[in-house]
């Protein structure tokens, strides 16, 4: 009898910590930056997984709050304002290399879309000296990709262009005529051409910087160390999220969903086509290769990014592979 009362008090203290595992995580507010006012196409993830459902299928209690861009959305991280952001891979190894602030990677978005699109035709990439370029901010996540992107026309740096500071918005001021260069998104070139603007693309870092690295989803690592639990359930919803937005048969849910960037469904259509084709959400790993993290540090101490009398950060330094790997269990 004894033996049978103190198995059942087990039994029932199992079951009491499973089903308080889910209210002890909602109990902590996760907070996620995201970059863009409206957000930028990418990280519609984030609200995939909220309005699917998929942050409190795993007991994620998430605010998503947007940012102006992806760096500000870093530095709110550093100052404790919000949990996690998603950030631009290359400003995030700057600020950890230059000023050794404490933040990790923990998923990632490995496939940059950026191009620098033109509304003239005929142009190369010389053309551009002298020349009014959109970017989100100067040393924000465009403006970087310029400078990377630049790399790849011989004799041409940033300096030979005058930056146009336009947050995430180069779109109507294209579509008016105001602006014949930006840096821009797949879904920002398919909603100036719905316009009816025709564009032509001078460079794609695709082509002029393929170990290049995009986006990561970043944390403060004392953040991290205190509310892991809740960390790693909100990274399964989203990658709970990237795989339901793999599925042909969502693209209609996912499309309307994506009207949060302020492009109309037709565009978010078309332009999720185009993010697919690219392998842009994460689905099979973390999304952050050393390959490419290492390529992007080194560019970003290349073309001095990083001080000189710093050394770019490491692998091992910038990412915690371990939350994917518990979350990524949590969604299976």
């Amino acid at each position: 009898m004894i033996r049978r009362h103190v198995t059942l008090i087990a039994a029932g203290a199992l079951m009491a910590a499973a089903l308080a595992g889910p209210v002890a995580a909602q109990d902590k507010k996760i907070t996620i930056a995201i970059p863009g006012i409206p957000p930028i196409y990418s990280v519609t993830v984030a609200f995939v997984a909220e309005k699917q459902g998929f942050f409190k299928k795993h007991g994620a209690n998430v605010e998503i709050r947007p940012f102006d861009n992806g760096t500000a959305a870093a530095r709110a991280v550093v100052a404790g304002d919000v949990d996690m952001s998603w950030s631009p891979t290359p400003p995030v190894i700057n600020q950890i290399s230059n000023a050794g602030v404490p933040l990790v990677a923990i998923y990632g978005m490995p496939n940059p879309d950026w191009v620098i699109g033109t509304t003239q035709a005929n142009k190369t990439c010389k053309d551009l000296v002298g020349q009014d370029v959109g970017v989100d901010s100067v040393g924000g996540a465009r403006s970087v990709a310029l400078r990377s992107m630049l790399a790849g026309c011989p004799g041409m740096k940033i300096e030979d262009t005058k930056q146009v500071a336009l947050g995430s918005g180069a779109g109507p001021a294209m579509i008016a005529g105001r602006l014949n260069y930006a840096v821009l998104h797949l879904d920002d070139l398919a909603a100036i051409e719905a316009q009816g603007k025709k564009l032509h693309v001078l460079l794609a870092m695709k082509n002029t910087n393929p170990t290049s690295h995009y986006l990561m989803l970043v944390v403060r690592k004392d953040n991290l160390a205190k509310n892991r639990d809740a960390v790693v359930r909100t990274l399964a919803g989203m990658i709970e999220a990237a795989r339901f937005m793999q599925d042909p048969k969502n693209a209609d849910t996912v499309a309307q969903i994506a009207t949060i960037t302020g492009y109309d469904k037709n565009v978010t259509k078309a332009a999720l086509k185009e993010f697919l084709a690219i392998d842009f959400w994460a689905v099979k790993d973390d999304g952050l290769p050393r390959n490419k993290l290492e390529a992007t540090a080194a560019l970003m101490k290349k073309i001095g990014a990083i001080n000189p009398d710093k050394q770019p950060v490491t692998y091992d330094a910038l990412v915690d592979g371990g939350v994917w790997k518990d979350a990524n269990a949590m969604v299976k």
